[in-house]
């Protein structure tokens, strides 16, 4: 692996250590609350992070993520806590798969970072520039767990 891509990879690891301390001062129960003006609780923000980084790498690899299958319907864009049914993973199993998945993924993807890939419709076609995206993503979420906890 080159510096770029071990560069990259610390980067995944460092800023989700951050999203999974943040989250982990919260308690399950405040990490189910809505407050007035939001649609999404922290716990539906933790499920989208991880879903949201596995889509991205499927929807440039086209292999089939190491996603359960009712994750895009509890996590997916456009979806609330209001779709979470008994199967739903608990607030406490969804930091367990976040801090392990940048592992999973460096363990599944890390030898095919700079592989070429017919481009997803925001051009990206490597995974590497997909991680690039979804750190972005990752960070933006991250802000709204913040501001989530101020009003808990």
């Amino acid at each position: 692996m080159n510096k770029r891509h071990e560069i990259l990879f610390n980067q995944l690891e460092t800023y989700r250590s951050y999203v999974v301390g943040v989250a982990g001062t919260v308690t399950a129960e405040q990490a189910e609350i809505i407050p007035n003006g939001f649609k999404n609780n922290v716990r539906w923000n933790l499920g989208h992070i991880y879903l949201d980084q596995f889509l991205w790498i499927q929807a440039v690899t086209k292999e089939k993520a190491p996603v359960p299958e009712l994750f895009n319907g509890w996590f997916g864009y456009g979806t609330s806590p209001d779709n979470f049914t008994d199967e739903t993973p608990s607030f406490e199993e969804l930091l367990e798969l976040l801090k392990g998945q940048p592992t999973q993924i460096k363990q599944l993807y890390g030898e095919k970072l700079e592989e070429e890939f017919a481009p997803t419709e925001m051009g990206m076609h490597t995974i590497e520039q997909v991680l690039t995206r979804t750190i972005f993503h990752e960070g933006m979420h991250l802000q709204t767990i913040l501001d989530l906890k101020k009003l808990l």
